[in-house]
């Protein structure tokens, strides 16, 4: 049986070796990562989403949210506090930013709302649309939130090289609908 304690050691174990094969992506500097995303994010024009503003070696959503901009509100994400859902501020390319928690840039003035459509950072992501996140639990708080309200379409956006295998998955964990990399588009039924 596998104790809360192994679960906490199998989940920092598999969260090194994604942040390695995602360093290692990053660092290849792939022209055009975003590109699928678009596409993607083309059939639901006008309809409200976040995206992210990436941290360290995350992969760049902001073309691609950029692009939707244009159509319709975009916000990127805002921590409150510990165990608390997330909130998004409306976002704008080339907007003025502020300094956020865990090192993430936020809009320099909030102008809350609620996304439809959530374009989710990760460490890794499997063939089921499971999703290893960073462990504060935040976006799982946020999408059980959202769903209770309303049909939410979460978007995972990662490199190829951040798929795994035998995600250590825990039923709180909330399920991604389409996993976006910089190749190829998997969607999940659900």
């Amino acid at each position: 049986m596998t104790t809360p304690a192994d679960l906490t050691e199998i989940k920092a174990a598999a969260r090194k070796a994604a942040f390695a094969r995602r360093k290692a992506a990053f660092e290849r500097n792939i022209p055009g990562a975003a590109g699928r995303l678009s596409e993607v994010l083309a059939g639901y024009r006008g309809v409200p989403l976040s995206g992210f503003l990436p941290i360290r070696t995350e992969i760049d959503p902001r073309p691609a949210m950029a692009e939707a901009a244009a159509h319709g509100p975009v916000g990127v994400p805002v921590i409150l506090g510990a165990g608390q859902p997330l909130k998004f501020s409306r976002w704008q390319p080339d907007g003025p930013l502020r300094d956020g928690p865990f090192g993430a840039m936020v809009p320099e003035v909030d102008d809350f709302f609620e996304p439809e459509i959530l374009v989710v950072p990760l460490v890794a992501f499997d063939a089921n649309g499971g999703r290893l996140g960073y462990g504060g639990g935040f976006y799982d708080r946020t999408l059980e939130l959202l769903r209770s309200k309303r049909a939410t379409l979460a978007i995972g956006f990662a490199f190829d090289a951040q798929e795994a295998e035998d995600l250590p998955l825990e039923p709180t964990d909330q399920p991604l609908d389409i996993v976006v990399t910089e190749s190829r588009v998997l969607q999940f039924d659900r």
